[in-house]
């Protein structure tokens, strides 16, 4: 295989936390075949250490699955339960990369998903946002740059065991198996 050179403007190569402030970890399901349901979780964490090569870059994070959104307090109890991700026995997820490779104009961020006690492989379609200085850090522009990326995919949820495969009057199922994923994180700089 041809070594790719992957240059991306104003890359830097450091360790960055993810800033729970200025992210997001979304996800949507079709509920009963005709809508969709959006939620989010409002506690995580994780870092991303962006490599010399963009390629040899990784990430790691772990979400508070207590802290799922849905906008409805009662749908959200019946989510932390024991039917679907069984919050008492299970209180977190976490992912971790193991390659970045190159698809098109953006990536494709490979990794592991644990969720349940099972671990799948669950790719992540990556957009890099950009990088930069923080306009707030102005007495000393080498502390506290930023970095956004946008990561898309989605899993399945019965392989992760969340939830029933239940049907509908005429066909498909009242929760559909693929959860679709949507993440907006904005890191910043521990060290260069």
């Amino acid at each position: 295989m041809t070594a790719q050179l992957v240059e991306i403007p104003g890359y830097v190569a450091g360790t960055w936390t993810i800033d729970p402030l200025h992210s997001g970890v979304g996800f949507t399901v079709r509920h009963l075949m005709v809508s969709r349901v959006r939620g989010r979780f409002g506690t995580f964490e994780g870092t991303v250490v962006t490599g010399a090569d963009p390629l040899a870059s990784s990430v790691t994070a772990t979400v508070d699955l207590a802290s799922v959104d849905t906008g409805n307090a009662q749908r959200d109890e019946h989510v932390r339960s024991g039917d679907f991700l069984d919050v008492a026995k299970y209180p977190s997820m976490s992912y971790r990369s193991t390659g970045v490779r190159p698809d098109g104009e953006d990536f494709v961020l490979d990794g592991e998903l644990s969720l349940r006690g099972l671990t799948r492989q669950v790719p992540l379609r990556l957009e890099i946002g950009g990088f930069g200085p923080d306009p707030f850090r102005q007495d000393d522009p080498s502390r506290g740059a930023r970095a956004g990326f946008t990561a898309t995919g989605e899993l399945s949820r019965l392989e992760f065991g969340v939830g029933a495969a239940t049907t509908v009057a005429g066909g498909g199922l009242a929760l559909s198996d693929k959860i679709q994923i949507v993440l907006e994180i904005q890191a910043v700089l521990q060290d260069g």
